[in-house]
């Protein structure tokens, strides 16, 4: 009888555990695999390429601090210290409402410009299996300028003071080394200096990363636009920097020939000449909370 009871308690747990696999296989099956693991994360460092947005967005619940500044061009000479004595600074907060949204609210001294935006992670790039070549968001901003007229033919409203900004990002990262980015971008403005100059820009971003070690990368950007403002020989806007990871920092070391850090301003109003020595000296900080 004791072994009868014993053969019967054994082959109990027998099912038992093999029940208990074939659960384990069932939920396996119909319980989608962690696809974080297939996707590509870190394409940049930062939200930033150099002026412009890269593909990264703050995490869900994330709140990151940023400041940019330019300075003067460099080809003012020692007399404004090549440019440090002048500076253009925009303070911003960015916050990701979830992982594939961010929203942020900025300040520039430039024009005393707010300018808010959101960038959302539509398709997200992917190896493996279900893999895809590249990521893709869309990115669009509204900016106000405040500041008055120096000599006003007639006052401005508010809503010709507006401006706006809508970009598609399509970044891929190639290796652990190279990121590339393209960013096709529709500006329109309310308001222009010249009735000859266009209200809407069409233009498009080339943008790249070149990591030199675990915390320092080499980035380039250039936009060009296809219709300029004539009015106040429009030139494109072209960059090169450093990344500097420090921690919950990044750092960016930039020379640019635009002093302005909102895409109406340093697409479609840019007016330095880099290879002529408009080259404004500038950086990026942030902080994520």
């Amino acid at each position: 009888m004791k072994k009868i009871l014993l053969a019967v308690f054994l082959f109990s747990i027998s099912i038992s555990l093999y029940s208990q696999d074939d659960l384990f296989n069932i939920l396996d099956e119909e319980t989608p695999e962690n696809k974080t693991e297939d996707i590509v994360t870190a394409t940049f460092k930062g939200t930033r390429i150099l002026n412009g947005h890269s593909i990264e967005n703050r995490k869900d619940k994330e709140l990151e601090f940023i400041i940019s500044h330019r300075f003067g061009a460099i080809n003012l000479g020692f007399d404004e210290l090549f440019g440090l004595d002048q500076s253009n600074i925009r303070f911003a907060l960015e916050y990701g409402l979830t992982d594939n949204l961010t929203v942020g609210l900025g300040r520039s001294s430039f024009e005393k410009t707010f300018d808010s935006f959101f960038k959302y992670s539509l398709v997200k790039q992917r190896k493996g299996e279900k893999s895809f070549p590249v990521a893709i968001s869309a990115f669009g901003s509204i900016a106000a300028k405040t500041q008055d007229e120096e000599f006003p033919i007639a006052e401005r409203t508010f809503s010709e003071n507006l401006s706006y900004v809508g970009q598609v990002l399509i970044a891929r990262k190639f290796n652990q080394s190279l990121s590339l980015q393209l960013t096709p971008t529709y500006i329109h403005r309310n308001t222009v200096r010249d009735v000859a100059d266009p209200h809407s820009i069409f233009a498009v971003g080339f943008g790249g990363r070149i990591k030199l070690s675990k915390r320092v990368s080499l980035n380039s950007e250039y936009y060009w636009a296809f219709d300029e403002s004539t009015s106040i020989d429009a030139r494109n806007s072209l960059a090169f920097g450093v990344d500097i990871e420090t921690g919950g920092h990044v750092f960016q070391l930039i020379l640019s020939n635009a002093i302005t850090m909102i895409e109406k301003s340093f697409i479609a109003e840019n007016t330095g000449d880099f290879f002529g020595g408009d080259i404004h000296f500038g950086f990026n900080i942030s902080r994520t909370f």
